[in-house]
Formats: C-alpha cells, structure tokens, sequence
C-alpha cells in the first residue's frame, strides 16, 4: 500500500509539471486561435473584433494568470470548452476515449494472437522451420510503415475485395483494418523479444533443477519459463501501450476512424487549446497508470521483487 501512496503522489506531481509545461508551450506556439475563430465563416473582421474576442478568453493576461485560472478550473473537474464546439472538453473525451481505447486494446488483442504463438513456437523449435518464418515475418512487419500497410489492407479488402468498412465506426468489422494495422507493426516487436526472452528462460538453473525434480514439461514450460519470461515482455508492453494510444492519431486519421486522435489532430489546426491540454493530461494519466499496473505485474510475477519490496516497507 505504501507503495501504491507513493506512485499516486508521484502521479499528481508528473500530471502538474505535464499540464504547466504544455501550458506554456501551446501559448508560446505559432498559431492564433482568435483569428482563427472570426475567419470560420471567411468574414472579414476589425481589429477591434480581435481585441474584444482575445480579452473575452483572457489572452491579455500574463501566462502565469491564465495557468492559474486553468489550474483552479482543472481541480474542479472543469477542462473548460472548446473554442470551435462550445462544448466542454470534458465531454468532447469521454465522448472520443472509449472508441480509441477499444481500437488500442483490439490492436492488442491482434498482436498477443501473432506473437505469443509465433514467439513460442519460434523458441521451442529454434532454428527450424517455424523459427526462420517468424524471424522472417518480423523482420518484414518491422520494415513496413503503418500508414503504408494501412493503404493497402485498405486497398484490397474494402475497395477491390469489399469485404470490410475502410472509414468510420459502426459495427465491430469497422475496428478489423485499424487493428490489424496497428497490431503486425507491435507483433513484430514482441515476436522477437519472447522468442528470446524464452530462450534466455530455458537456459536458467531453476529449469534444470525443474527437470530434475521430475515436474512435467508442460508445467515447467508455462508454470517457469514462461512465467518467468514475461518480465522482459511486461517492461517494454507498459512503454509501447503508451506509444501505441499515440500511434492511433495516425491511423484514426487514415481510416477516418473517429476517435481521440483524430479529435486533436483537429484540435491542433485550429488551435483549438483547451481540447489539446485535455488531450495531453489523459495521455499524461494513461502512460502513468499502466506503468503503476506494470510494477504491480512485477511483483505478480517475480516474487523477489514483491519480497523487496517487502523489506523496504
């Protein structure tokens, strides 16, 4: 428990430092969003129309008064509201994060469905057949860009084969072309790293000593080696699940899949700054809590870092 006060506190830390810096940054960037609002409708306007909307939205002020007022709104569960919209952010988010969160985890799902048996099996039958295909396999899923095997996947399921939706939501068959690009660039990834990590486990004393003690091979296989190599795995998922929620602007955008990503893409031409700063504090919370479930994950599966841990309290 001390240790979960701990990461919880370091949360609240990372997330004021995350929000004053970006703060900072989106007023200090290139870019007028008041001009930007007057011109929607390509009207010309007055100086004095310009001055009026800014002192509206507090832009005169000093940065560190408008953080403030921000900051004050933000512990009130207010993010504020769009320029464009009207809407509050808050609402604009949630109303996104869940079709970007179910794209995420179903690119997931396609990934753990190609790397946990093709790592696998590459590791049980090293340099065989299996073994050259998967390391083969990875090589060329790791080459390919995402947007590029997006194209294609795009090219030949829905224009010439039109079996699969290639833009929108609406049913599940919508997330199979996004997902699947999304998941071969990250099984590439992992294919090679639990092949190896695998390996590395097979290799150990305790396995040795495992079939020593005539524990079946099943057993020592899933209960140990594999047990014991997710640890490398886990380490580099909590990283990449952050960089994969990222990596989803560009694919929602490809396949005009509506979700948060595309939401901030049309936040940042238009300047929209207080959809942005929401954006950034719900990627900021995301990556900090799947890094608190991977140390939890830690002590799950490495019971000398939970006795550590232990001993530390």
């Amino acid at each position: 428990m001390k240790q979960i006060g701990k990461r919880l506190l370091e949360l609240v830390l990372f997330l004021f430092l995350l929000s004053f810096v970006s703060f900072v940054f989106m007023k200090a960037a290139p870019g007028d969003p008041v001009r930007y609002m007057l011109n929607i409708d390509d009207v010309s306007i007055s100086n004095e129309q310009i001055e009026e909307l800014r002192e509206e939205l507090g832009f005169n002020q000093p940065i560190y008064v408008q953080y403030w007022k921000w900051l004050v709104r933000f512990f009130q569960f207010d993010l504020g509201e769009s320029y464009m919209t009207k809407q509050p952010v808050t609402k604009e988010l949630a109303s996104k994060i869940p079709d970007t969160l179910a794209l995420t985890f179903s690119s997931v799902l396609v990934m753990m469905m190609i790397a946990v048996p093709f790592g696998t099996l590459a590791a049980l039958y090293k340099n065989k057949w299996i073994d050259h295909l998967s390391r083969g396999f990875s090589l060329l899923a790791a080459s390919v860009p995402s947007f590029w095997l997006g194209l294609i996947l795009m090219q030949f399921f829905s224009v010439k084969m039109g079996i699969l939706p290639s833009m929108g939501k609406g049913t599940m068959l919508h997330l199979v072309l996004p997902s699947i690009t999304l998941g071969l660039a990250m099984a590439a990834v992992y294919v090679r790293l639990l092949r190896s990590s695998l390996l590395e486990s097979l290799g150990q004393d305790f396995i040795r000593s495992a079939k020593a003690r005539g524990l079946s091979s099943s057993r020592i296989f899933f209960y140990h080696a594999f047990r014991h190599s997710l640890i490398p795995v886990i380490t580099i998922f909590g990283v990449s699940l952050g960089s994969l929620l990222g990596g989803t602007v560009i694919i929602e955008v490809l396949f005009a899949y509506p979700g948060v990503g595309k939401l901030v893409v049309e936040a940042i031409i238009r300047r929209d700054y207080p959809v942005i700063q929401g954006y950034i504090l719900f990627m900021g919370l995301f990556v900090v809590t799947i890094n608190l479930l991977v140390d939890l994950a830690y002590r799950y599966l490495n019971p000398e870092i939970r006795l550590k841990g232990a001993d530390r309290g």
